[in-house]
């Protein structure tokens, strides 16, 4: 009994150079994939953001939903419908999204980690409509799939957007006073129009505004591998573009390397993509010396 109670004190001072080295520091986090659908995963994530916070590291959490706004196309009877891996979004979709995003999703994921939290830290819900919080346009999509090196859909995509600003000073009040700031990834126009925008693009335009000290993307794989299929631990820029180049880096990984770099290149420290499947993830690539998925860094 006391070499278990002497081994968790070790564990907790290992955790000490890097809770002295990340204090006061920002970390974006992109919440997705099996860590927002798994009970147990959930309430691992919600505990595991509010122990950040705790140890004075401010936490932005920006959500997905992909696999719920479908499910809630189809009980309304409509089809969704991809053009080039993205979501067709006219406006009866559109009011989908941002009922499911805005609404069911965000309020669910600020009610599980204020479950935990406490003493002046609590989750805050935001719509990247408020406040104007996301500025948006419509996603320009030839320059959109060319940088990713695919083939211009020719279909129209509708309300699909891109990030053209984030109100950092909004963000910066709320984390100041102990907020956790939950974004829904739907962003506004010139006009208050609702713009869909992919989940990874932004956050990764808020880590960038933010100048974070880290970029988290929870994913449903391991992290980014190599062509024999081992797992890269720490990817260097030149490398991610060779394996892009090499068709290495692909899919749903493609635009998530892409954001990694363009963030490194616009003030980001340092990139993670690491398994949501795993416990506790976040905390043993940020706690640890060896990590448990990918970092990505410039040099």
């Amino acid at each position: 009994m006391v070499e278990e109670i002497v081994l968790k004190a070790k564990v907790l001072q290992s955790a000490l150079p890097y809770i002295r080295e990340f204090y006061g520091k920002t970390f974006v986090i992109k919440y997705g994939g099996s860590a927002m659908t798994d009970e147990s995963l959930r309430e691992s994530f919600a505990k595991d953001v509010v122990l950040l916070r705790y140890v004075g590291i401010r936490v932005v959490i920006v959500h997905g939903g992909g696999p719920q706004i479908s499910q809630t196309l189809e009980r309304f009877g409509v089809r969704a419908h991809f053009v080039g891996g993205m979501r067709k979004t006219d406006e009866e979709t559109m009011h989908v999204v941002e009922m499911v995003l805005s609404g069911d999703i965000n309020k669910d994921i600020v009610a599980l980690i204020n479950r935990y939290s406490g003493r002046n830290i609590y989750a805050v819900g935001l719509s990247g409509r408020d406040g104007q919080l996301i500025r948006a346009k419509k996603l320009n999509k030839e320059e959109y799939f060319r940088s990713l090196g695919l083939e211009v859909p020719e279909e129209d995509i509708g309300y699909v957007g891109q990030v053209e600003s984030i109100n950092v000073e909004l963000l910066q009040t709320l984390m100041e006073k102990g907020y956790i700031p939950v974004i829904a990834p739907v962003g506004v126009g010139d006009y208050g129009e609702a713009y869909n925008i992919n989940a990874d693009l932004a956050a990764s335009h808020i880590a960038m505004a933010l100048r974070a000290e880290k970029l988290i993307f929870l994913t449903d794989t391991e992290g980014v591998k190599d062509k024999e299929g081992k797992l890269i631990s720490t990817l260097k820029k030149e490398e991610a573009l060779r394996l892009i180049s090499q068709d290495v880096i692909r899919g749903g990984m493609l635009p998530k390397v892409k954001g990694a770099l363009e963030a490194l290149q616009r003030g980001v420290k340092k990139v993670h993509i690491i398994d949501g499947r795993a416990f506790h993830s976040i905390l043993l690539e940020v706690f640890t010396e060896e990590g448990v998925g990918t970092e990505i860094v410039e040099y």
